[in-house]
């Protein structure tokens, strides 16, 4: 019985570091896209009190997102296939730098792809805005909801169940909003609007985009950051 227990005790010493490692440190993938981040910041330092944008390839592939916010000092900082504990590893680089004003957060997407539950993904969002913190004490963050897409419909219900408890989460919270951005890229029938899509039926076009540009600048605006009007 005695040695059952120590070799109970033995393997979970060498299993637990290895679980606690992969909960904190992303995979080395990313490492590349950082220093990318990293090299820009140094070759032009990075604005103060701006918007940051972060999270995954939905952010990412916002290029136009000077040109959709005029006037607002915005930073794009997503890296695509990311998950939320990845911004929340790199907080450090890819966030505290810029001591932004407000940042805003796409991401759970890929986590609930990867196999993550719902509640993983309000854990990972909570862990991403103490993280923040430490660095930008007491900054806003607002998280847009994860978006229906074609190609991942068949994880709607998880997505939902996500951004149902990060909105309940969120109301508790000072200065944490929940942007629901699902409704508008639903049609009639209750299916991900394919007009809003890529070929591939995941990533957007910019008739997306607008849909996001609609709900988030009056939010942005609240914050005091509004947008200039083009003549």
């Amino acid at each position: 019985m005695k040695r059952l227990t120590w070799l109970a005790f033995l393997l979970l010493s060498l299993v637990a570091p290895a679980m606690a490692q992969a909960d904190s440190a992303p995979s080395s993938h990313w490492a590349p896209d950082i220093e990318a981040f990293v090299a820009a910041d140094h070759e032009r330092p990075p604005m103060h009190n701006g918007v940051l944008f972060i999270g995954s390839s939905s952010i990412q592939y916002w290029k136009s997102l000077a040109e959709d916010f005029p006037g607002v000092p915005v930073i794009n900082r997503g890296f695509g296939g990311s998950a939320l504990p990845d911004s929340t590893y790199y907080a450090d680089r890819i966030v505290w730098p810029y001591k932004p004003n407000l940042i805003v957060m796409y991401a759970g997407d890929n986590d609930i792809n990867d196999g993550a539950t719902a509640d993983q993904v309000l854990a990972s969002f909570q862990k991403f805005v103490a993280r923040a913190r430490e660095g930008v004490p007491g900054v806003p963050i607002v998280y847009v909801s994860i978006k229906p897409s074609v190609a991942r419909i068949a994880l709607w219900p998880t997505m939902k169940a996500a951004n149902d408890k990060i909105r309940d989460w969120a109301a508790t919270q000072k200065d944490v909003r929940f942007v629901d951005i699902a409704p508008a890229m639903f049609n009639a029938q209750g299916k991900p609007r394919p007009e809003l899509f890529r070929p591939d039926g995941l990533h957007m076009l910019p008739n997306g985009y607008a849909l996001w540009i609609a709900a988030l600048k009056p939010v942005l605006a609240d914050y005091g950051f509004v947008t200039r009007r083009i003549q």
